[in-house]
């Protein structure tokens, strides 16, 4: 259990917020009036006071919003609150969808306090249920279901799809099966060919969105550019071999043309990583293959299954 200290908005984003009396949550939008708010998954932000303190122990002055967030709460370890978890205040219910968030040039906020906290210490939510919240309001964590939907993203890795000279249609492709298989799918991604911007976008996805299956599609053969596979090693905690090696074999049966793929699978945190083709016919193939087993393994990483 846990309590609400203060409220906050701001009508502009990367500047600091002004606390309220009371703020009015509206379903699957955010927070009436604040510049956050929208279809989206980071609709309201949360900072703990205890974090808070441990800034303002440093000698800094810093009111309440000041590094952005919606509301400070106290009695949360917020950042240990897995993806997933829903807190309740009142008739208000909301979500965990992200913990912390990039940071790559420096607001108003940093250049105004000397340092945004956010990044490191903030989560972010979406409202599931509208209603009013304040100060001193008791906030209930609620852990997230074992029986939710399993969360997935696809990134599609291509030179010429990212420069508009061909469609990817791999990518949606793969989103489209999961979407039908019951998955959640809460990013889709297009990028040229290349590792830098391909592994942080596949570390952001685990480690702050802690999406449970994140695909790739493209990058895998033998040109130059095809550097997937490596991007993927790089980020990855541990491997899990035995994913790429069976749907290279499949694929075998189909095409001898698939002993070139040079596709891995691994895990980082709770999420796992499986790079595809970037064919459409080939990543329809190979998810029909897959997504049996995929669930079992899925629900073992997330700690909803026994192996």
């Amino acid at each position: 259990m846990g309590k609400i200290i203060a409220v906050c908005i701001s009508e502009k984003k990367g500047i600091a917020k002004t606390p309220r009396e009371s703020i009015t949550l509206v379903e699957n939008y955010g927070i009436q009036d604040d510049a956050h708010a929208g279809k989206w998954h980071r609709q309201v932000s949360f900072l703990s006071l205890e974090r808070i303190e441990e800034f303002r122990s440093r000698g800094a002055k810093v009111d309440f919003g000041a590094f952005g967030e919606n509301i400070v709460s106290e009695g949360i370890d917020l950042k240990k609150l897995p993806v997933g978890t829903r807190l309740s205040s009142g008739d208000v219910l909301l979500e965990v969808t992200q913990i912390g968030k990039e940071c790559h040039d420096h607001c108003a906020i940093y250049y105004s306090v000397g340092d945004c906290i956010m990044p490191r210490e903030g989560i972010f939510t979406k409202v599931l249920r509208g209603g009013t919240l304040k100060a001193g309001d008791e906030i209930t964590v609620i852990p997230a279901s074992p029986d939710r939907a399993f969360t997935a993203a696809v990134i599609t890795l291509s030179d010429r799809c990212a420069s508009g000279e061909h469609e990817d249609t791999s990518g949606p492709a793969i989103a489209s099966v999961l979407t039908e298989k019951g998955f959640d799918v809460v990013e889709q991604i297009l990028l040229p060919d290349g590792r830098p911007r391909l592994e942080a976008q596949l570390m952001r996805l685990a480690d702050q969105r802690q999406v449970n299956v994140i695909f790739t599609t493209g990058g895998t053969g033998f040109s130059e550019r095809d550097v997937t596979p490596e991007a993927t090693i790089q980020v990855c905690d541990r491997m899990a071999p035995g994913i790429a090696e069976a749907l290279r074999a499949y694929s075998m049966s189909i095409t001898p043309n698939a002993m070139l793929s040079r596709a891995v699978s691994g895990i980082r945190g709770r999420s796992l990583i499986i790079n595809l083709p970037g064919s459409e016919k080939a990543v329809r193939e190979q998810l029909a293959y897959l997504l049996g087993p995929l669930r079992h393994g899925l629900d073992i990483l997330r700690g909803t299954g026994d192996n």
